[in-house]
């Protein structure tokens, strides 16, 4: 991090993003456009999240051993968290989020499109 004249400082920087692991988001842009699935990861320091069967990679492992065959493995490569958009299953569409305040007192999110309530 880097404070004033460019200086670097030690403290550091707390990062949101808008989405937790668990969230079903839609793909909204690239390739993987209209895409729909769970996220696995976040990676709040850069902002991605790794999203079940979106965005596949394959990567070729030669061999470790003698005698052992090389291998060709999938996975799932990060994507930018500005790229995905909250989905309702229910109402297949993909809205913005906002935030209430249940009963008890707890802050929760809540779709803007649709009224439903994100976190349980």
């Amino acid at each position: 991090m880097y404070g004033k004249k460019g200086k670097p400082t030690s403290e550091s920087q707390r990062y949101r993003m808008h989405v937790k692991a668990g969230d079903t988001v839609q793909i909204i842009t690239g390739k993987e456009k209209g895409k729909v699935g769970e996220i696995l990861k976040t990676y709040p320091k850069v902002s991605k999240v790794i999203v079940k069967g979106v965005n596949i990679r394959t990567k070729h492992v030669k061999p470790q051993q003698e005698g052992e065959s090389g291998k060709i493995l999938t996975f799932e490569a990060p994507i930018h968290s500005s790229n995905v958009m909250h989905y309702s299953e229910k109402e297949k569409i993909a809205s913005r989020v906002c935030y209430t305040f249940s009963e008890d007192g707890r802050k929760l999110r809540q779709l803007k499109k649709t009224g439903e309530i994100i976190d349980q």
